[in-house]
């Protein structure tokens, strides 16, 4: 009976985890996940549950077996094939992060790469998938659109919101230093992600710092980074591991003691008093062990009182008790008189985030990215050119030949006429755009303008000429050696007026202008 017994462990492993999985789970979730030949790797969690996530997105599913038809169970679809990946926005130590456009809705996205045969960035992984898809909507925090995974690479790809105004980190880069009045309101929203974290996820970020402190364009300020989040039963609950950024690690983390939410706090009021002086408070150029002593046994920071006004310092001074157990909590910090001081003065968050970050270079870059997201669609597969419907409204116009198409279904119809025309009956007849002008500019607070020229030639893939924006996948004009010239069946002209859809980070077209002529002489 023993041989039979560890035959029954060897099968543990394989068992399938949409069939029901093993009761007793690893208490280790970064010792759990399982990868199928299929394509599938099912990140296995004892108090998480399942997490099944395919090149078609993810699923999360109760652990264990269970009769009980209500589990708690989600799913996000977010294929890999329906991504147009762009170029990299920053690499950190666990992942690498990289703009894209999700094909259904055009909706630009970060996607955080992370390799899932790594232990450690396996477990930060768990860590950032179980906090994200248990608070997927929450407007203070960065919002979880889906993730996939992609068998050839190892790779699972967490789509993310794009936030288009960098971090408090780049702010400060720029500013030096943020006025109170910013940051009393900035750090208000900030709170209601921690009051959201900790009294109702009962989550611990643990990597509360101004680089983790997301800004859009719009001025909203978000939390992200929770791949060192922990989960604790109730308010009450300590943790007991060292994980984090010790640049902004509490006393008691420091000392590897039990700590809660409060640890959050002590971050906190480090990188609100780094937002208002424009210096980190401690001085950390001497390693980490100097840093941790300076934490541990000198006088915690506070603000200078002829600088900042009484309030200020009052909220930093609670936030930095070396003490846990006195610091305020989230809900007692949004109500502090430091943030009820601003509440009535007038702030443009928007106004302000857009000094620091240039607007029109990062709208540029989105519209240099759906411009190139347009001619994939239009030169690709049948089955991705469906998806151009939902780049329209039924407000939506387009000029072509003389007529104006306005609408979504005749808008639609028109130019699947003339994508049908351009691709021929077979491969070889196939017509295809080379972008040779693209000219991307914003158009109002939030609209884009692209106009693009080149020509249409015999071939198989969209190309795009210079050392323009490209996507994966994409070859490069250089590397093929063609001949536009001597290819050229024609040229096109196009204008497009571009603005937000109603999913955050969407575009829609509303306007329209499309010309097809001859070759010109020159390219005959």
């Amino acid at each position: 009976m023993a041989g039979l017994e560890e035959l029954k462990k060897k099968l543990v492993p394989l068992f399938d985890a949409e069939k029901g999985l093993s009761s007793t789970l690893p208490s280790d979730p970064c010792e759990s996940y399982v990868g199928s030949d299929g394509g599938t790797v099912n990140l296995l969690s004892q108090s998480l549950g399942v997490y099944n996530i395919n090149e078609l997105g993810l699923q999360k599913r109760s652990a264990g077996i269970t009769d009980d038809i209500n589990t708690d169970e989600k799913t996000y679809r977010c294929a890999s094939h329906e991504m147009h990946v762009f170029g990299a926005i920053g690499t950190g130590a666990s992942s690498i992060v990289q703009k894209a456009v999700f094909v259904p809705t055009h909706r630009v996205l970060a996607l955080k790469k992370i390799n899932v045969f790594e232990k450690e960035k396996r477990q930060q992984l768990l860590n950032e998938i179980r906090a994200l898809c248990e608070a997927a909507c929450f407007p203070s925090l960065v919002e979880f659109h889906g993730a996939f995974y992609s068998a050839g690479s190892g790779q699972i790809s967490i789509a993310l919101e794009y936030m288009d105004g960098g971090s408090l980190a780049d702010v400060l880069k720029f500013k030096k230093e943020i006025p109170e009045p910013i940051i009393a309101h900035l750090f208000k929203r900030i709170l209601r992600g921690l009051q959201y974290l900790h009294g109702v996820r009962h989550l611990v970020h643990r990597d509360i710092k101004p680089a983790n402190l997301l800004v859009n364009l719009k001025g909203e300020p978000k939390i992200s980074d929770f791949g060192v989040s922990a989960g604790l039963e109730n308010t009450m609950a300590m943790c007991a591991t060292f994980v984090g950024t010790v640049t902004y690690m509490s006393p008691e983390r420091i000392r590897n003691e039990a700590y809660s939410y409060s640890a959050d706090i002590w971050s906190l009021g480090l990188s609100i008093l780094e937002c208002g002086t424009g210096k980190f408070p401690y001085t950390a150029n001497e390693g980490p062990a100097n840093l941790m002593l300076q934490i541990l046994y000198d006088p915690s920071p506070t603000p200078a009182k002829d600088k900042f006004c009484p309030e200020f310092c009052a909220f930093v001074d609670a936030c930095l008790q070396k003490d846990a157990d006195k610091r305020p909590t989230a809900d007692e910090l949004i109500s502090h008189p430091f943030i009820k001081k601003y509440e009535t003065v007038d702030v443009d968050l928007s106004e302000y985030i857009r000094s620091v970050v240039d607007p029109i270079d990062r709208i540029k870059e989105i519209a240099d990215m759906l411009a190139v997201h347009y001619y994939l669609l239009f030169d690709g597969s049948d089955a991705q050119w469906r998806h151009m419907k939902s780049f329209y409204t039924e407000a939506s116009t387009l000029s072509f030949s003389g007529t104006r198409y306005r609408g979504q279904d005749d808008v639609f119809s028109m130019l699947s006429d003339i994508r049908r025309k351009l691709h021929g009956e077979q491969p070889s007849e196939k017509i295809v755009h080379v972008v040779e002008k693209l000219q991307c500019k914003a158009n109002g607070q939030d609209g884009v303008m692209i106009r693009a020229s080149g020509s249409f030639i015999c071939g198989t893939h969209f190309l795009i000429c210079g050392e323009g924006v490209q996507a994966e996948g994409m070859p490069h004009i250089d590397d093929l050696s063609v001949d536009i010239s001597g290819r050229c069946v024609g040229n096109f002209r196009e204008q497009f007026v571009m603005e937000p859809g109603t999913i955050i980070g969407s575009y829609i077209i509303v306007q329209q202008d499309l010309y097809i002529t001859q070759p010109t002489d020159s390219k005959r």
